[in-house]
């Protein structure tokens, strides 16, 4: 795809150029534009739009937008009424904030998402490295999207032999107990597994910052990349600004 052919340092520093038009845009149709920027760009990149769309939109967004929900009505953002349900008023400067917040939220979540699934998660640890990012944070951060996963099949295999055992059918004190042993046992196991990556890391070298066998090399369409993306996000901030005036 397009996206995965970038050095990752250019592309964390045009997401972040986003994010920042994103954060001070006070324009729907900016916001528009640049979520419809980041779905082309993932269709480009050869990511199924469905797939893309389902990271996108599921939590973060539905969550905000029931938190955008309340500022519609009159009680929360007082104006001018647009609709009206007996004693409530759902008014015009209600929906616009409303509308800002959904519309910054998805464009800053498609964008970072876009990064993230065009990008290799070493790499992208390793290029806020080159940003001055802390090791500590990186590290951990690393450490933590491994785990993660780890834990995940942890836990359905547990529930996967509890259930080949005991069955669904159980009293609801019975599975409280199973419930509360399973959490300490997968405590302490992780933090044995815990131990054990770190003295394999320490055998194999790690003196507190992993070290890459890949090095990043700028091309001449990761400078091509980087001018497009800073002329076109001037552009839209100078539209803007004609359009406020």
């Amino acid at each position: 795809g397009v996206l995965q052919a970038l050095d990752p340092r250019i592309k964390i520093v045009t997401v972040l150029l986003c994010l920042l038009l994103v954060l001070f845009s006070r324009s729907i149709a900016v916001l528009g534009f640049l979520y419809l920027l980041s779905i082309l760009l993932a269709v480009v990149s050869r990511i199924r739009l469905g797939f893309f769309l389902k990271r996108t939109w599921i939590f973060i967004p539905l969550f905000s937008l029931l938190i955008a929900i309340p500022a519609m009505f009159s009680f929360v953002s007082p104006g001018e009424p647009v609709l009206s349900f007996s004693a409530l008023h759902i008014t015009r400067q209600g929906v616009m904030a409303a509308g800002f917040f959904i519309g910054r939220v998805i464009a800053s979540v498609s964008l970072v998402v876009l990064l993230s699934m065009t990008t290799r998660h070493f790499d992208l640890l390793k290029a806020l490295r080159c940003f001055g990012i802390p090791q500590m944070f990186v590290m951990v951060l690393g450490m933590c999207y491994r785990y993660l996963y780890l834990f995940v099949e942890i836990v359905e295999d547990t529930h996967r032999a509890i259930r080949s055992r005991v069955g669904s059918g159980m009293h609801y004190r019975k599975g409280q107990r199973i419930v509360a042993w399973n959490i300490a046992h997968l405590w302490l196991r992780s933090y044995r597994l815990n131990e054990q990556v770190y003295g394999a890391m320490v055998a194999r070298g790690f003196r507190g910052e992993p070290i890459a066998m890949n090095h990043f090399r700028t091309k001449p369409r990761d400078w091509f990349w980087l001018f497009g993306s800073a002329v076109l996000i001037l552009l839209l901030g100078f539209a803007e600004y004609r359009m406020r005036i």
